[in-house]
């Protein structure tokens, strides 16, 4: 494992778990646990309103965000370096759109599906991008970019 300095010297993010991996990780255990634990508290027809509508939010926010990332020939990669901060479109509004809407694809997966455990697994999923790929995220942003990265981080929230 790499300690602080070696980190400090890498081009790139040094996220070692690829994030949509996280959360599919969290989504198959509270599958199995549905599967193991069975519970049916999930009301079917608001569950699958409120499923689209995460799920419609995921398409937006990935969409928008991968294509201001290739519009600024920008890789969206953690493991690859980054040449320009984005701060318009979604990023005016959270700094980590991507991974926000993932957590709304996991939630709309969830509650579409009747998941139960997949929905109470979410702030553990949550915590592991936080700590796994977002704080290495924001210490290389901050290596790289200094006080405009120190600017924008303060005026725009985290997750939203």
């Amino acid at each position: 494992m790499a300690n602080i300095s070696d980190r400090n010297s890498l081009d790139h993010a040094d996220v070692r778990i690829p994030p949509p991996l996280i959360y599919l990780v969290g989504f198959v255990l509270g599958l199995l646990l549905e599967r193991a634990f069975p519970v049916l508290v999930l009301p079917k027809t608001p569950s699958r309103v409120a499923a689209v509508l995460c799920v419609a939010l995921w398409a937006i926010l990935t969409v928008w965000s991968i294509g201001l990332f290739h519009r600024r020939a920008r890789a969206f990669f953690p493991s690859k370096p980054t040449t320009t901060l984005v701060v318009y479109g979604p990023y005016k509004f959270t700094r980590n759109p991507m991974y926000f809407g993932l957590v709304c694809l996991y939630l709309g997966l969830a509650l579409w599906l009747g998941v139960f455990w997949a929905v109470m697994l979410l702030p553990a999923v949550i915590a592991l991008i936080q700590h796994y790929v977002i704080a290495r995220e924001e210490q290389y942003l901050e290596r790289k970019f200094g006080e405009e990265y120190l600017r924008y981080k303060a005026g725009v929230r985290r997750w939203v």
